[in-house]
């Protein structure tokens, strides 16, 4: 999955006395796209020392020894050899590593960017001196970076697994998914989540595994659990346009193995029942 990047690893402290060497990458973004070259099928980022307004770059995070930095001039740049593209269609170059690095300078990015005034005020917000958070000066409210839970479902009938498409957007092989809302447990959010997009009821939820997904600022928890009861799926169409049973057999993976979803659904193609 997308975080899996052993032996390198992802540094996420606030580091409140990191400052850019020339050398030091910078994440350029304008919403969802990103300032890159691309080479022989590599990611290039451009440095500090190619900036012409370095004071606007604050830190993110770091991989390995190196830090990578944000550009926060929340304007677009133009940079000889660079072009903006969107994170997604940058997948298909990327590595674990840089999976890492796009999905989350993207979700810091646009965190800053949500959170240049107070949501209680409106006053001017300003970096906290200590930690990562946005401090507003006038009501002292502290803004932290914002986190989504959402729920991944792999929903079996005995050998069967019922997969889904979205109605928009992403074309691929995905399975019933969505947010936890107020009040209520990731269990009940997996059973509210199945009912309302297949009409199953249920049972036997079983916890598999989390995922962060900064392109959607969400912290993924991976379920499988069994139909309770009848199997007949009723499609919500306003969401959905497709759910099926599945043998394993017949089950189509991602192009990719950066998501928490194909890696579920490759998990019961291979091993079926594996988590009993």
């Amino acid at each position: 999955m997308i975080q899996d990047i052993a032996p390198h690893r992802f540094h996420n402290e606030y580091r409140k006395e990191a400052a850019p060497f020339n050398e030091s990458p910078v994440l350029c973004f304008d919403e969802r796209k990103l300032l890159v070259k691309v080479s022989d099928d590599k990611i290039i980022y451009p440095t500090f020392e190619m900036l012409d307004h370095p004071e606007k770059t604050i830190y993110a995070f770091a991989i390995d020894e190196t830090e990578f930095f944000l550009d926060n001039s929340q304007s677009a740049r133009t940079l000889e050899g660079f072009e903006y593209l969107d994170v997604f269609s940058l997948i298909g170059f990327a590595t674990n590593v840089d999976g890492m690095i796009l999905f989350t300078g993207y979700h810091l990015a646009s965190w800053y960017n949500d959170n240049r005034f107070c949501g209680r005020c409106g006053n001017k917000n300003e970096h906290n001196d200590y930690e990562r958070a946005m401090h507003c000066p006038k009501c002292k409210r502290n803004s932290y970076p914002r986190i989504m839970p959402a729920v991944i479902v792999g929903v079996t009938d005995g050998c069967r697994l019922l997969l889904t498409q979205y109605r928009e957007g992403y074309g691929h092989n995905a399975l019933v998914a969505g947010f936890a809302e107020i009040g209520e447990t990731l269990e009940e959010t997996v059973a509210r989540e199945v009912m309302e997009e297949t009409g199953l009821k249920v049972k036997n939820i079983t916890y598999y595994k989390s995922q962060p997904w900064g392109i959607a600022n969400d912290i993924l928890a991976g379920f499988y659990c069994e139909a309770d009861g009848s199997t007949e799926i009723v499609m919500d169409k306003t969401e959905l346009r497709l759910a099926q049973w599945k043998l394993p057999a017949e089950i189509e993976l991602q192009p990719n193995s950066f998501s928490l979803t194909n890696e579920m659904m490759k998990m019961f193609k291979e091993h079926g029942v594996f988590w009993k």
